[in-house]
């Protein structure tokens, strides 16, 4: 008998705890439950939340804020202006073409003349082009083919005054009265649509002294672009300074 009263009494305590473990369950699902809400807007827990939350998500040591900024491309070249955009390039290219006619039109084809009037012109006018492009990396070449060029329009000045004293023309002067006049077309802007016609109406004595007032004109802007790359090189320095420079700057910007 009283094995079975303790059997019995195990029993109902068996059901009131498992009765007592179905009301939580239903109480936690329960969203109107006062308790839940209360506990979900207390700030303690809240933060209690949120720590283990941090806690669980696990940090990266190659976060992109770690990582030093990337530097901004560095170049040393420098940068220049096209030959083409020269007005003594443009200048020069004249020259070539009237020389070009002035010898096949005045000169006999085997005269030797021809070919170093012809050489001549070409020279001055290429030595601008290659000495402009090397300019990036060498201020020594430029400065040295832009002397090239002074050089070759020197010699093709010597041929065209050879050519009118040997042949009894003068040398146009201050004096002449044509002069000012040339002049004044060899530096206007209409001389580079028109020059091609003007060369054609020309006899040999003109032409002759209109080549001439040109490469006057072009020998002095070519000592004045001298003068320019010669500033420039004392106030920049060369090639390998600027290079050096840039290193330098480069890893002082990664230092920071």
């Amino acid at each position: 008998m009283s094995n079975q009263n303790n059997q019995n009494g195990m029993n109902n305590l068996s059901s009131q705890n498992s009765q007592s473990n179905q009301n939580n369950q239903s109480n936690q699902n329960n969203p109107s439950n006062p308790s839940i809400q209360n506990n979900q807007n207390n700030p303690s827990n809240q933060k209690t939340q949120s720590n283990q939350s941090n806690q669980s998500t696990p940090t990266s040591s190659s976060s992109p804020t770690n990582q030093p900024p990337s530097a901004a491309p560095v170049t040393f070249l420098p940068k220049h202006g096209h030959y083409r955009n020269l007005r003594v390039y443009k200048v020069t290219e004249i020259i070539y073409d009237i020389t070009y006619y002035f010898t096949q039109q005045y000169l006999s084809h085997g005269d030797r003349t021809v070919d170093q009037m012809v050489q001549a012109a070409r020279s001055g006018k290429q030595n601008i082009a290659e000495g402009n492009q090397a300019a990036a990396t060498s201020s020594e070449t430029e400065i040295k083919l832009t002397n090239v060029a002074i050089a070759s329009l020197e010699e093709l000045l010597v041929d065209y005054e050879d050519y009118l004293r040997v042949r009894g023309f003068g040398q146009w002067d201050t004096h002449h009265p044509r002069y000012e006049k040339m002049r004044r077309y060899a530096r206007s802007e209409q001389i580079k649509t028109d020059y091609t016609l003007t060369m054609q109406r020309m006899n040999d004595e003109e032409l002759a002294n209109f080549a001439i007032t040109l490469i006057h004109q072009a020998i002095y802007l070519l000592h004045r672009l001298l003068v320019t790359m010669q500033n420039r090189f004392v106030s920049e320095g060369g090639i390998k300074e600027q290079m050096y420079r840039s290193r330098v700057d480069y890893r002082n910007g990664h230092r920071e």
